[in-house]
């Protein structure tokens, strides 16, 4: 079964640009898309037993930032160790600093170039999804 990866992005220029990167890849992985900060809570907590490998978080968002969720994953008992890559477009020294604040794992800038986004789906496809060893369920 692919690994599930839960892309939160309101731009569905973004969207569509991630999935062709990924897929342009060759990455193995279900991209798992949530438009909102809201709809990304709803997914998440719809699947507390079988969460996504990781989540990439736009900071951006309407309805809920993407800080709030940050904050509200690392909230929950369940969730607290997913991984939380913010993948956004905001280089503000300020919106790094709390990403990491309040936990995330890494903070990536999109890149503008379609063969740089691509290199970063085999980066994050090669890192988070083969090479990191996920937190288990115990504590």
């Amino acid at each position: 079964m692919e690994p599930r990866i839960l892309h939160v992005e309101d731009n569905p220029d973004d969207v569509m640009l991630v999935g062709l990167a990924f897929r342009k890849a060759l990455s193995a992985v279900q991209l798992e898309v949530a438009t909102d900060g809201e709809k990304a809570l709803a997914a998440l907590q719809s699947n507390l037993n079988s969460p996504p490998a990781c989540v990439l978080l736009d900071v951006k968002l309407p309805s809920i930032s993407g800080f709030e969720v940050l904050k509200w994953i690392r909230s929950q008992s369940g969730l607290k160790r997913l991984p939380v890559v913010m993948l956004t477009s905001s280089v503000l020294p300020s919106d790094i600093n709390r990403a990491y604040d309040f936990g995330a794992n890494s903070y990536l800038v999109k890149p503008l170039e379609l063969d740089a986004l691509i290199t970063l789906a085999k980066t994050i496809d090669l890192y988070w999804l083969r090479t990191n060893t996920p937190p288990t369920g115990e504590t």
